[in-house]
């Protein structure tokens, strides 16, 4: 299985993006992984969050596949404890899924035509967080459901 990460804008805060290095080395070991950064985008003076999130559709659809199942981290989706999350991914690893893309959006979150072309949403907690923390919490949650299903000590129950 390919898994892909997809978010939008850099990391800016040098110790998130710190963190996000670690666990991406460490899933590397475990899965097929990737990190694709869409570039923010230029020129949001004025804009409002419909438009940047319209705007920001489209470069999200272009990174996609046909053949993605997609799945939005968004505060509206499935909330799972971490073992049920690692239950999740096996889920579709017995189903057979090629490449799994999991999506962060940028601060206005996402419109209508990415929740349209989306297989599924997760959320990560009731609590909201800065979309640039998101990605530490999500590769750390990524790794740690790989490290349940092969038994390993990370994970505490």
């Amino acid at each position: 299985m390919n898994i892909k990460l997809l978010v939008v804008g850099k990391t800016d805060e040098k110790y998130l993006q710190e963190g996000i290095d670690v666990y991406v080395k460490r899933l590397k070991h475990y899965v097929n992984f990737e990190l694709a950064v869409i570039p923010a985008l230029k020129d949001q003076k004025g804009a409002s969050p419909e438009e940047i999130k319209s705007r920001e559709a489209v470069l999200i659809l272009k990174q996609l596949e046909k053949s993605d199942r997609i799945v939005l981290l968004d505060e509206h989706g499935t909330e799972h404890t971490s073992v049920g999350f690692s239950q999740y991914v096996q889920k579709q690893m017995n189903a057979g899924v090629r490449n799994l893309t999991f999506v962060i959006g940028g601060a206005f979150g996402f419109a209508p035509e990415v929740y349209a072309a989306a297989n599924d949403k997760v959320s990560l907690s009731k609590l909201t967080f800065n979309h640039q923390m998101v990605r530490l919490f999500f590769v750390e949650q990524l790794y740690r459901a790989f490290t349940i299903l092969r038994n390993e000590p990370y994970h505490n129950e």
